[in-house]
């Protein structure tokens, strides 16, 4: 996809009649719609393209508690988002769920509305471990909807990618517990490596085609430096399609939204769909509208991205909601990110030495 760059960085515009911010654009135009926000960089999984135990290991040195952005913190950060446009919120990790608490920053991030009067959608991504007990509360609490992540259902392999031996029926039991409690839609994303789950595909698909659940596949990615990450690693997007469609022939679906990260497929005999993240393989940087806040409250406008912004002294130092509006404007106005359209055109030692934020810092 080719981007068209602007002369200059773009502002939040207005719109005309009634002065109301119409959202923010960056350099490229793209608004932004979506906030990831991580509130712990803590998991109880030591996945190995993730948080592996070669460097997260017992001494590694996680943030204090002190460091950490409050509730307050983090709803006041959301609510001026939504006056930018911000419509959706996604609570991310490490792993989420280990924050304890987080039912009352859910309620509170319920009660934020956008210029227009509308409640955000709150979802929360999570590795499922803690769902079955928590599932309900959530709800209550006004969660949206939950994505879990899910990379095998061998249970002997699923408990050597986690490295911690967490079996795999509490996460699928956790699942259908949040299907109870009325969190909705619930998808479920499968991390493809290959020579370690990709021959699994094909199984995933089979066991979630006709549930409630919407199964996505997501190519491995070259997120931080520590996941040991090779191109030859990746399974395509497009293998996937065709490894599924030889079993349950598929056919392409229209995105719902603009933005949508993941490309659509159903089956043609019916019983749901999948989806593709391709990252990789076929960048969807040209339409790319998130932005996301680390555990410690730095605005990165980017997955890939080398360095964030510090909110949290802005927050810490007495700045107004007007102030911290102004600086996350400003941000977003000057970006020009698009790692995954130029990956290909790195060379191996660029990408190597390139410097990246670890997914469990800021999310996925």
């Amino acid at each position: 996809m080719t981007i068209t760059r602007l002369d200059a960085p773009a502002r939040a515009r207005r719109l005309p009649s009634t002065g109301v911010p119409d959202g923010l654009v960056d350099a490229y135009r793209r608004p932004l719609r979506d906030l990831r926000i991580s509130i712990t960089d803590r998991c109880n999984f030591r996945c190995v393209y993730c948080m592996p135990k070669t460097v997260f290991g017992r001494d590694y040195a996680f943030l204090d508690r002190d460091e950490l952005l409050t509730f307050e913190e983090i709803t006041r950060i959301a609510r001026v988002a939504a006056g930018h446009g911000v419509h959706k919120i996604r609570l991310t990790g490490g792993e989420p769920l280990l924050r304890r608490g987080v039912e009352e920053l859910i309620s509170q991030l319920a009660e934020i509305r956008t210029p227009s009067g509308d409640p955000l959608e709150i979802a929360l991504t999570t590795n499922g471990a803690a769902l079955g007990v928590k599932a309900a509360a959530l709800k209550a609490a006004g969660l949206t909807r939950v994505t879990v992540s899910l990379d095998s259902l061998d249970d002997a392999l699923f408990q050597r990618m986690n490295d911690v031996r967490f079996p795999v029926g509490r996460v699928l039991a956790g699942i259908d517990a949040a299907h109870d409690a009325g969190l909705a839609p619930i998808r479920i994303n499968m991390v493809v490596k290959r020579g370690l789950n990709d021959h699994e595909i094909v199984d995933m698909a089979q066991h979630f085609k006709g549930t409630p659940y919407t199964l996505r596949f997501i190519e491995y990615m070259d997120v931080g430096n520590t996941n040991g990450w090779t191109l030859d690693e990746v399974v395509s997007s497009a293998e996937i399609v065709e490894r599924i469609g030889a079993v349950h022939p598929l056919e392409p679906v229209g995105a719902i939204v603009p933005g949508e990260t993941a490309q659509r497929w159903r089956y043609v005999e019916g019983g749901g769909e999948i989806g593709l993240i391709s990252s990789v393989t076929n960048a969807f940087c040209g339409t790319c509208n998130r932005a996301r806040i680390s555990t410690e409250g730095r605005l990165f406008t980017c997955l890939f991205a080398s360095e964030g912004h510090d909110l949290r002294a802005l927050l810490r130092g007495g700045a107004t909601d007007d102030e911290l509006a102004a600086a996350m404007a400003s941000i977003w106005g000057a970006r020009d990110d698009r790692y995954s359209e130029i990956r290909a055109g790195l060379t191996p030692e660029l990408r190597e030495h390139r410097k990246r934020v670890e997914m469990s810092y800021i999310g996925g």
